[in-house]
């Protein structure tokens, strides 16, 4: 350290050494004073008053085999066999004492001496109380079974306490000097077994007031800890003990958003752990609801408006908990996250403070620079804060106001003097100060109010007198169909429905998303869209908390619904999609097929239960949320056609292949597995889903394959069925189960018509009928569709062997005229039957120079030239077989550029087509026609006659 100490805190120092030395020398207990041990005594004695009464009233704790306690690194929890209470209760208080404060002393000793980091310090701290709690509940249980027998439910089942941590101790981050916050609860009403029995809500009750006493009565040894018991149901004016259910009908009737945040860190510390798990579990949907939950915000306000009215009464504005910048704050904004999405993200409900700030980070919702920020000063707050509650183990959170003890903290915490550390606090509280506001009042936000105007023409609605001149002159035209929806909404029976609460945040709402639809590009079909959401939320104040409170949120939604009719449907149909709207994270999207797959395990994994329709639910919700982003991106101009197209497919086929999971796993329940390895069933994509080029609404042609070699077993369950009705009940609950509508919506539309003679054939084929047909009866389109096949999911080796088949039968040598002929006559047909071109538009599809002839002539083009060019098979989308014709020489330079722009601005027309709700027509443009032009004349070079 560059500058000295001061006089006063050398001359303390000295002091304090030399009267230990001389207590030891009177109590005959040998000193070690060699140079290491006594730098460290010193150090400890600079930081620590609480250290130095703490030796001088038990000197044997400077002998070596006390030293030895200071310097071992096992926390409490290997030496709590050391704390054997005696009988007598007097002894017993003593002996929790002392045994508190030994282990404290090694707690500061290890702390100001560098041999623990924060995490071992807060940890240790938390082990060494719940060893506390552990000892103290052992006796009371013994004491009072003395007395009144062991308590026992109805059925004389024995019944223990459960002892619930909260705060920091349920976090395992207890300080140094916390009180530490506990909840008392047993399991089931009874009464006690003993000569004088007692009803088990009075025998519990005794049982924690002895319990408390034990650790919080003030002796000539001090306290062993300060008890808050004012978190349980209905605080200081509730029993001491409850039973769970009664636990359960407070949470459910009475509880409050403030207990919401409390039971986040909850855990069972002492007693009867395993119950205490079990109530955790009963209580869980009080603390994380089942969708996303932003009212979250509201409780935080209320709290933190609380927390800042005490601040202010009590002056605490420099308080490093409770004051701006603070402790708490940090932890507010991790909690609100935890309880916004908790219920859907299990992997958010983390009890301490930085783990639950990494699953935050981890899962994108804390940004990696402010998750960093914030770490950051919490590790400086709580070390700050260990230290000050360290120097006179007082339960402060107050920096002291005079200057040695300033000194003694920032020279223990490594600075020179109290300046730096003191410009150090101010820039980390400055940070979370910051953090904090923008998450507890986004700008635009609540606070932000309506404008006058709008809130105006809200209370005309409200009054049923507004008309469409009055919107019209607002800035909606027309008028009448918007003015119309807008009267409608107060008399729909949602909202008439609502809370006294709900309704006010509805009249706060309105005016802000009519000045929102009305900043949109499409104002009129912006509001009506809104209307209809409002009117479809009104249930769930969730929803409209979240829109009332970001800002960020409203702005994206009027944009979506003035740009996107077809996603905006999407939204109004599945308001858990206003999350994506709020927080798209396009760069943390799975979009391989692999991470998808990944992402579908780590969803159904978070169910309580593993049931069909809970998880197809599930699937339904992450399908629709994913497609959706991959929408927004595509609308923002953030990921091109042919990405969005391919992505879409990887989706399709990753649900394809969970839903066939889920079909296997349940038909094996039922009927049991066929033998060998594997399945032996697989599914064939063929059509956009195959090609790599599936729309936004597109349906999936699947064609479902078993191995023949299978069909004459049977299954080894109960129910036994026989090989080819196994498979056939396999693809019907998959196809089933695609295509089922749930609440959350419905997969896919499938179409399994591409099948061996098409819907007059089987539902599955084995794989020698589907070899049979390929070779002997398909016709030439059939082949031109298994161009575009490819397998999807299933078991592998039967893909392996699909994947083969493929390639043998596209590779038979072909002539090349007739190929042309057939693929010509069949585009023909098509186009003749399918065309929907006018004078005036264009089909983007089926028209003349458009999609369909590209995929025609490539797949012309590909039938007969595969035989020579086997290369030619390896892919089945239409942009990769661009390219692969151009290295085959089948395409020169300029065609393959034109085919893929070309390819590329029609796949991109026809997916803004879909997103706006129209059909695939555009107005004839001279841009649009160039291109038509362009692909006409390469079909032509070609040889094809369109």
């Amino acid at each position: 350290m560059s500058a000295p100490e001061s006089p006063a805190l050398r001359a303390l120092v000295d002091d304090r050494y030399a009267e230990l030395a001389a207590r030891c020398r009177a109590a005959g207990v040998p000193l070690h004073d060699d140079a290491g041990v006594a730098e460290r005594i010193r150090r400890t004695l600079a930081a620590s008053d609480f250290a130095f009464e703490t030796w001088r009233s038990q000197p044997q704790l400077l002998a070596p085999q006390g030293l030895e306690r200071l310097r071992a690194s096992a926390d409490a929890g290997t030496r709590v066999d050391a704390l054997r209470l005696p009988e007598d209760e007097a002894a017993a208080l003593a002996a929790l004492r002392r045994f508190r404060h030994a282990e404290a002393l090694r707690l500061v000793f290890r702390d100001v001496n560098g041999l623990d980091d924060l995490a071992e310090t807060l940890s240790a701290t938390t082990v060494l109380y719940e060893a506390l709690l552990g000892a103290a509940l052992e006796w009371s249980e013994r004491a009072l079974a003395a007395r009144f027998g062991q308590a026992r439910d109805a059925q004389g089942e024995p019944q223990r306490l459960v002892v619930v941590g909260f705060g920091k101790l349920g976090g395992g981050e207890l300080n140094f000097s916390s009180d530490i916050d506990l909840v008392l609860a047993y399991p089931h009403g009874g009464h006690s077994d003993g000569a004088r029995p007692l009803d088990n809500s009075e025998y519990f009750v005794r049982l924690g007031r002895q319990l408390v006493r034990l650790l919080n009565e003030p002796t000539v040894d001090g306290i062993c800890a300060r008890v808050d018991l004012r978190l349980r149901p209905f605080g200081n004016a509730g029993r001491l003990a409850l039973s769970f259910a009664a636990m359960e009908q407070y949470y459910q009737s009475e509880g409050r958003d403030w207990e919401r945040y409390a039971w986040i860190k909850a855990r069972p510390v002492a007693g009867d752990r395993l119950a205490g798990k079990r109530l955790q579990e009963l209580l869980r949907p009080f603390v994380y609801r089942k969708y996303l939950d932003y009212t979250a915000f509201a409780g935080l306000r209320e709290m933190k408006a609380l927390i800042d009215a005490e601040v202010a009464r009590k002056d605490l504005a420099d308080n490093l908990k409770l004051g701006p910048g603070g402790i708490r704050e940090i932890e507010f904004i991790v909690q609100l996250v935890q309880l916004i999405r908790g219920g859907r993200e299990p992997s958010l409900r983390v009890r301490g403070l930085l783990p639950a700030l990494a699953a935050c980070e981890a899962r994108g919702h804390i940004p990696a620079a402010r998750a960093k920020a914030l770490r950051e000063a919490y590790a400086f707050l709580r070390r700050l804060e260990n230290r000050v509650q360290m120097l006179r183990d007082a339960q402060t959170h107050d920096i002291p106001d005079d200057a040695l003890g300033r000194e003694r903290i920032a020279r223990g915490l490594g600075y020179a003097d109290w300046a730096p550390l003191a410009a150090e606090l101010a820039r980390h509280r400055a940070v979370v100060s910051e953090e904090f506001a923008a998450v507890l009042m986004p700008q635009g936000g609540r606070s932000a109010g309506a404008a006058v105007a709008d809130a105006a023409l809200w209370q005309r609605v409200c009054a049923e007198s507004l008309d469409a001149a009055a919107l019209e002159a607002s800035g909606f035209v027309p008028g009448g169909e918007a003015a119309e929806a807008l009267l409608k909404l107060p008399q729909a029976a949602t909202v008439r429905a609502m809370s006294p609460r709900s309704r006010e945040r509805l009249d706060r709402l309105m005016p802000q998303l009519l000045a929102a639809a009305r900043a949109s590009a499409a104002p009129v079909p912006c509001l009506l869209r809104l209307c209809r959401l409002v009117q479809a939320v009104a249930r769930r104040s969730s929803y409209l908390a979240l829109l009332e409170e970001q800002p960020a949120a409203r702005a994206r939604l009027a944009k979506l619904f003035a740009g996107s009719a077809f996603l905006a449907e999407r939204v109004i149909a599945q308001p858990l999609l206003l999350d994506d709207v709020l927080d798209p994270r396009i760069d943390q999207l799975p979009l391989k097929r692999a991470d998808i797959g990944a992402e579908i395990a780590r969803v159904l994994g978070t169910l309580d239960e593993r049931e069909a329709e809970a998880e197809l639910e599930r699937l339904n919700e992450l399908k629709s949320s994913l497609a959706f982003r991959l929408g927004l991106a595509f609308s923002d101009g953030r990921a091109d056609a042919v990405a969005t197209a391919r992505r879409l497919a990887a989706l399709a086929e990753s649900v394809v292949g969970a839903v066939l999971a889920l079909a296997e796993r349940e038909l094996a329940a039922q009927h049991g597995r066929l033998p060998g390895e594997g399945s032996g069933f697989a599914v064939l994509g063929y059509g956009s889903l195959g090609g790599e080029e599936l729309g936004f609404a597109s349906d999936l042609d699947l064609v479902f394959v078993y191995d023949g070699a299978r069909a004459a077993a049977g299954s080894d369950g109960a129910r036994p069925l026989e090989g080819s009705r196994w498979y056939q009940r396999l693809a019907q609950r998959v196809l089933n189960w695609l295509t089922v509508l749930t609440r959350a919506g419905r997969l896919y539309e499938v179409d399994a018509r591409l099948r061996p003679d098409g819907s007059k054939g089987l539902l599955v084929s084995s794989l020698d009928a589907f070899v049979a047909y390929q070779r002997g009866r398909a016709w030439t389109w059939e082949h031109q569709a298994l161009l575009r096949a490819r397998p999807v999911a299933g078991d592998a080796a039967l893909q392996a062997a699909l994947a083969q088949v493929r390639r043998g039968v596209l590779a038979a040598p072909r002539e090349r005229a007739a190929v042309f002929a057939e693929v010509g006559g069949m585009r023909r047909r098509w186009r003749a039957e399918r065309d929907r071109s006018n004078a005036r538009e264009l089909d983007l599809k089926q028209g003349a120079g458009m999609l369909l002839d590209i995929e025609f002539a490539l797949q012309g083009l590909v039938l007969a030239h595969a035989a020579e060019r086997p290369a030619l098979l390896a892919t089945t989308a239409n942009a990769a077989l661009i390219e692969a014709c151009r290295a085959a020489g089948l395409l020169d330079p300029a065609q393959a550029r034109q085919l893929a722009e070309a390819h590329a601005e029609l796949l991109r027309r026809a997916l803004a087509c879909t997103l706006d709700l129209r059909p695939r027509i555009a107005p004839r443009s001279a841009a649009l026609e160039r291109i038509a032009g362009e692909v006409r004349a390469v079909v032509a070079e070609l040889g094809f006659v369109f």
